[in-house]
């Protein structure tokens, strides 16, 4: 049985230990409450890592930034951190959820924080085409550059997808049960492509843009990266994905 929205109505029994674990660590861990609300579901469990890295990191940025005489360049990576941190948010929030109710709610905040960080984003790689067309000689000059546009195409590829299976699952998969049968697609994609993201932040660290200007730490991000990662893998349900 699924919903009208495309999502599975499936819901791991309360003693059913083994369909609600997360990877690692117990089911509670990773489960919302009933008496609590999604807000929760930002801080539940080792939720409280991926935040503190992700806030670290773009803490990183924007310090890096302010610290150096402004530019138009510098536009960049102040909205491509805080982009990433809506992008976070919105794979923990839905992460705990296992209700049908909350499963509904929890894919409506997901959808915003997701449609808002990548907005942002755009925003970012705007303003980086614009400032690269002043000065095309360092255009496409480092694995950063190669990997950002990966990872802009792969996000909006992603959000088109997840809109398609929630929003609109009759008209473009056909039924409800197609798009349901992607799901388990749409969120090990999303998985790897916040493991890109992060990769892309950290490649940014090795361009001469940062080594000659902001002069962020790479080590410091690397370990930021790490705690989002720390954070987010333990909270992964099995059973979301089939197995």
């Amino acid at each position: 049985m699924s919903s009208a929205t495309g999502i599975p109505q499936r819901t791991p029994a309360a003693g059913d230990a083994r369909e609600d674990e997360p990877l690692l660590g117990r089911p509670g861990d990773a489960s919302q409450p009933e008496e609590k609300g999604l807000q929760n579901n930002l801080v539940i469990g080792t939720a409280v890592l991926a935040q503190a890295g992700i806030w670290i990191l773009a803490a990183l940025v924007w310090s890096g930034v302010f610290m150096h005489d402004l530019s138009l360049f510098v536009v960049h990576p102040l909205l491509n951190s805080a982009g990433l941190v809506f992008l976070t948010q919105a794979i923990l929030i839905l992460q705990p959820t296992h209700t049908q109710d909350q499963k509904i709610v929890g894919t409506h905040w997901h959808f915003t924080f997701n449609l808002i960080g990548i907005l942002i984003l755009i925003a970012g790689l705007i303003i980086i085409e614009y400032n690269k067309g002043l000065d095309p000689s360092h255009h496409w000059k480092s694995v950063h550059a190669y990997l950002g546009v990966l990872t802009y195409i792969l996000i909006v590829v992603q959000a088109l997808v997840g809109f398609a299976q929630f929003y609109l699952p009759n008209a473009i998969f056909g039924s409800v049960d197609t798009a349901k049968s992607v799901y388990k697609y749409h969120r090990a994609s999303g998985y790897i492509i916040l493991l890109l993201a992060l990769a892309t932040v950290c490649a940014a660290t090795y361009t001469p843009a940062n080594s000659g200007l902001l002069q962020i730490q790479p080590w410091a991000v690397i370990v930021a990266s790490v705690l989002v990662v720390l954070g987010v893998a333990p909270r992964i349900k099995k059973y979301k994905f089939g197995f």
